[in-house]
């Protein structure tokens, strides 16, 4: 078992928030793109903006409870990998029952922003709750838990698109699958550089599950998100400032898939691409704002 460092006096507030992982924003804000993407792109670029505001508060409690429910399953594993071993649940910087009660009043956070939301828009949320439970288990039974994964981060643009139209249509779901392929692609490469720890402990991931392939399962999973997105522009017809923000994501997407084929890379490779993709989110987000208020 890999030994776990000591923090000293470490203030309690801290601790916490490495658990909610706000510590590390890219997280947080890679589960907010979708969301935007979809509030956005569903008001043709003009979403009300206490919409917005619950939208972006919505996520980062989501987000915040997901993390928290994620390590108290994965409590006694975490010590066991490099990338965990240091969250404060697997270190007992804090305590179960701490950790729990962090995960209510997440929760409850969410859930009291939730109802502010229509009724459909209400009920997804409620319908993300399993899901969101779930994934860490799925790390145990399931060879693709980052499946699960995509399709919790899926249900932000589900429940962003119909807070604004009260529906779901055929864009709302060219979108989603956008979403949840794209987040295959960025979360395999992050489990790639678990992949021994992983394999050590008997732990699923997509990364173990496609083995060598796994770059090129990326790559897929990449041209996906792309085709997706662009049968999303053509049937909504956006404006050719979309079209610029789509070739530069999949020149940022080709360059990764390239890299990935690479051997040898360091671990801290896989986290370095995780984190482009959030720019890559943002220029599509911001394509997606200016292609609809263009058109």
């Amino acid at each position: 078992m890999l030994s776990t460092p000591e923090r000293n006096q470490e203030p309690t507030w801290l601790v916490i928030i490495r658990l909610l992982r706000w510590h590390k924003p890219e997280g947080r804000l890679i589960l907010m793109i979708p969301a935007l993407w979809a509030v956005f792109l569903a008001a043709g670029g003009k979403p009300p903006l206490p919409l917005v505001g619950v939208i972006i508060l919505g996520t980062l409690a989501t987000s915040a409870a997901g993390c928290v429910v994620n390590d108290l399953w994965d409590r006694d594993i975490d010590p066991e990998v490099e990338r965990t071993r240091d969250r404060p649940l697997a270190s007992r910087a804090l305590s179960v029952k701490v950790g729990i009660a962090i995960a209510i009043v997440a929760f409850f956070c969410a859930a009291v922003l939730a109802f502010y939301l229509n009724p459909i828009s209400f009920w997804l949320s409620v319908a993300a709750v399993p899901v969101i439970l779930l994934y860490p288990a799925a790390k145990r039974v399931f060879p693709v838990p980052q499946l699960v994964l995509s399709i919790a981060w899926g249900f932000a643009v589900l429940i962003s698109w119909s807070a604004v139209t009260q529906n779901l249509s055929q864009p709302t779901w060219l979108l989603w699958g956008a979403t949840v392929l794209w987040t295959l692609g960025f979360d395999t490469v992050y489990a790639m550089s678990d992949r021994s720890d992983d394999k050590r402990i008997g732990v699923n991931s997509s990364a173990l599950f496609f083995g060598d392939y796994a770059a090129i399962a990326v790559g897929i999973f990449f041209a996906g998100t792309i085709l997706c997105l662009a049968w999303l522009g053509i049937v909504i017809q956006l404006h050719l400032v979309f079209w610029l923000s789509l070739v530069v994501a999949t020149a940022g997407w080709i360059w990764q898939s390239v890299r990935l084929n690479q051997q040898d890379l360091p671990n801290s490779a896989y986290g370095e691409m995780f984190r482009q993709n959030v720019w890559i989110g943002f220029i599509l987000l911001a394509g997606m704002i200016f292609g609809c208020l263009y058109q």
